[in-house]
C-alpha cells in the first residue's frame, strides 16, 4: 500500500500504427521510424513476416538490455551479435520454441558473462513477455573480433 506522500510509478507506453499498402505488404509506423511489412501470403523477401518480426524484437530487446547494463556493471566490450532461431507449431499456430545465441566481444571473465546473461533475461521486456508461453532457450558467450589485441600477432 502506498503512502500519501508517495508518487504513483508511471508506466512506460509504446504505440505502433500499421496499415495495409496492398496483398504484398504492409507498413508499420512509430515515432519518426517506418518499416515494411511482409504480409503478402506468398511471402517477400525484402521485409520481415510477422514471426520473423518476433524474433528480431526478441533480440533488440537483448542488445539494448546489453547497452543498458554495461555501464552500470562497467563491464566492457566492443561488441554484440545474436543469432536466433525459431520453430513454428501449426496447430495452434504459435511459436514452440525459440533458441538463441548472443555473442560477446570482449575480455571480461566467464563469471561476468553469466552475470550479463542472468540481466538480459531478468529486465527484457520482450523477453519476460515471450517466456511464458515458449520454450526460450539460449546462451552467452564471448566472441572475438579480427581487430581484438588478442587476436593480433
Amino acid at each position: 500500500m502506498e503512502d500519501a506522500t508517495s508518487k504513483p510509478t508511471q508506466k512506460m507506453t509504446f504505440s505502433v500504427r500499421a496499415k495495409r499498402v496492398d496483398a504484398h505488404g504492409s507498413e508499420a509506423q512509430c515515432k519518426s521510424a517506418q518499416i515494411t511489412l511482409d504480409t503478402d501470403l506468398a511471402g517477400r523477401t525484402d521485409a520481415f513476416n510477422p514471426a520473423e518480426l518476433l524474433l528480431a524484437a526478441l533480440a533488440a530487446c537483448m542488445i539494448k538490455g546489453i547497452e543498458r547494463i554495461t555501464p552500470i556493471l562497467k563491464f566492457d566490450l566492443r561488441g554484440v551479435e545474436i543469432r536466433i532461431h525459431g520453430v513454428r507449431q501449426d496447430v495452434p499456430p504459435k511459436m514452440e520454441s525459440i533458441s538463441y545465441e548472443i555473442l560477446v566481444d570482449t575480455d571480461e571473465s566467464a563469471q561476468r558473462l553469466k552475470l550479463l546473461h542472468d540481466n538480459v533475461k531478468k529486465y527484457g521486456t520482450v523477453f519476460n513477455t515471450v517466456a511464458p508461453g515458449t520454450m526460450l532457450s539460449g546462451d552467452l558467450r564471448r566472441t572475438e573480433s579480427p581487430a581484438s589485441p588478442s587476436r593480433q600477432t
